[in-house]
This record gives structure tokens, sequence and C-alpha cells, in this order.
């Protein structure tokens, strides 16, 4: 697969390049293998993958990051032709928690920058050191949310160098109005990486990111793993979300 950074990607607004496809790294911390992602990162860039889509709360990170430095070390990449996707997990998303949460995956990347920065999820858990709060019945402890004040918090760790461009995720359309809509806007969202495929087309939102310049990065491009009909079962042996593809806003 003869994939580069240069002869398959896009433009997003912001000026950056976006390839094409990329591979999800997520894989159930409970049940896949140390060093899965290590491997699976290293033989993507191998045979010519250069966009990773990532998040701290996949808890791999680490691997994912000692896949790419390897491959840089080894003369097969250089930095500027790998493509890091990072998420603000719904525990961080106070203002005073965003700079030091990206600062984490940056620590266990052990990169400088990353160069796409989301918003995972609009909703707000409970802050603090669990990523699943939950209640004495098992319920998840929600928390209020300003996605204005968090993206203010994002620009600026735009500005400060740390993070390329900024993009949101499962975004609907009046959540992006929220963000669009800010006064004093500083950095629009160049994406929104929604769940988007044959089965699950999302048309409306879709034309409504055309028409403000926001890419969509559609995950389970192949369907969704939630529901093994809508998936080859071929690749739910990987141990790892196979990939996410991105859809031309023109």
């Amino acid at each position: 697969m003869n994939l580069t950074a240069e002869n398959h990607s896009i433009p997003l607004k912001d000026g950056t390049r976006i390839p094409l496809l990329g591979l999800g790294t997520y894989g159930d911390p409970r049940t896949t293998p140390r060093g899965t992602a290590l491997e699976c990162v290293k033989l993507a860039i191998d045979v010519g993958y250069r966009h990773f889509d990532g998040a701290l709360v996949y808890f791999n990170e680490h691997e994912v990051g000692q896949a790419i430095r390897e491959k840089i070390a080894d003369g097969t990449v250089r930095r500027e032709d790998i493509f890091y996707c990072g998420k603000l997990w719904n525990t961080f998303h106070p203002p005073e928690m965003v700079r030091p949460t990206l600062e984490k995956t940056l620590k266990a990347l052990k990169l400088d920058y990353v160069d796409l920065y989301i918003i995972e999820l609009p909703m707000a858990f409970k802050p603090g050191n669990d990523f699943y709060p939950k209640d004495k019945d098992g319920k998840y402890i929600y928390h209020h949310t300003d996605l204005c004040a968090t993206w203010e918090a994002l620009e600026a760790c735009k500005d400060a160098g740390l993070v390329k461009s900024l993009g949101v995720s499962n975004f609907n359309r009046r959540q992006l109005e929220l963000l669009l809509n800010k006064p004093g806007l500083k950095h629009k969202p160049v994406s929104n990486q929604v769940e988007c495929h044959p089965y699950f087309t999302q048309p409306k939102l879709l034309e409504y990111c055309r028409q403000n310049d926001i890419v969509i990065v559609g995950y389970c491009p192949l369907g969704s793993s939630r529901d093994a009909s809508w998936y080859c079962p071929r690749f739910s042996q990987c141990g790892l979300w196979c990939s996410v593809w991105v859809i031309h806003p023109a």
C-alpha cells in the first residue's frame, strides 16, 4: 500500500493536511496483550499508514509513541510524515485541566506536538482520576460542561505550539454551532470525528460540516463492532479498531 502524507491527504481549513486513511489504535486494555499497539503501528507504518488515531483513555499511547519513534529512528519516516490525532477525555473538560491532559499525551508519546487534538465527546464526566466515575448504583456521574470554555483552553494549546489543529468528535449540529458562534473564536474546529459507514451515513451532519469547512473523519468505516452483523469477522481478530477514513468536505 503506497500511502504517504503527501499523495493521500487533503487540506484542512487551517492549512495542515490530513491523510485520508488512518489506523485506529483502540484495543480493550482488559483483553489486548501488551505490545499489540506497538507492533501494529510499526507494521502499519511499514505498509504505508501515516495517520494514527489514539487517545489517553486507550491506555496505550506509550506504545504508539514508541512505534512512531522507532520508525523515525530507523529512517522509515520523518516526524512530519506522521499525523497523530489525540483526544480530550470526558473527565478533563474544565479549562484548567485541558493543557495538563494534553501534556500527559505528549509525555506518553514522547513527542513535542500532536497533529490534531479533539474533544472526544460533547458530554462530561465528574472530573478526577477515575475515567469512568460511577455512583453507588453503578450509574455514570456526569458533570456540567461549558464547551466554549473548554475550546478556549484548547485554542491556547494550539497557540503554544502543542497541537497543530483542533477538532471535535461525536458532535451534532447544535454542539458545533455552539463553538462556531462563540464570541471571540480564534480557531475553528477543522474536523468532526463521528461514526460513519454504509449503515449510518449521517447525510445531514455531513452536509452541515461541508458548508462550514469541517472535515468528517468517519470511525468504524466497515460498520460498527457494537453489532457483530455490521463488521467483517476477519478484522475482529486484530485487537485494535481497524481504521478511520476522512471524507473530503468539497
